[in-house]
C-alpha cells in the first residue's frame, strides 16, 4: 500500500487527536490536503509524485478546542514536518506524538 498516512496522538492525555487540522503541501507549495484527523487520530493522503512535502499540524487550535488552557502565545501553535518521498511504491507513515509543550515526529512502520 503506497501513499502517506498520518496518526496523531496526544500523549499528555493518552488519546488520539481526533479533529486536528492537518495541511499537506507539495514541494512547490501546492496544497494537496487540508483535512482533519478521524476519530482514531488518522488521516490518509495519496502520494502524487516523488519530492519534498510539508505537513502542518495545527496543534494550538486543537488544544484550545479541547478546552486546554494555553498561554498567549502558545508554546506550540503550528508544527511543521518536512520530509521527502523517494519511492512511490512505498508507504510513508507519519506518527505525531504531542503535548502542549513538545512533540515527536518520525517515519513509522505502518
Amino acid at each position: 500500500m503506497s501513499g502517506i498516512s498520518i496518526h496523531v496522538y496526544d500523549v499528555s492525555r493518552g488519546l488520539p487527536a481526533a479533529g486536528l487540522r492537518v495541511e499537506l503541501r507539495g514541494s512547490d507549495g501546492r496544497l494537496l490536503v487540508d483535512g482533519r484527523t478521524a476519530a482514531p487520530g488518522t488521516l490518509d493522503a495519496p502520494t502524487p509524485e516523488t519530492g519534498s512535502y510539508e505537513a502542518l499540524f495545527h496543534v494550538g487550535d486543537w488544544y484550545r478546542a479541547q478546552g486546554i488552557a494555553l498561554p498567549t502565545p502558545a508554546f506550540l501553535e503550528t508544527v511543521p514536518y518536512r520530509f521527502g518521498v523517494a519511492d512511490l511504491g512505498q508507504h510513508y507513515h507519519l506518527p505525531l506524538k504531542m503535548t502542549p509543550w513538545g512533540f515527536s515526529l518520525f517515519r513509522g512502520g505502518a
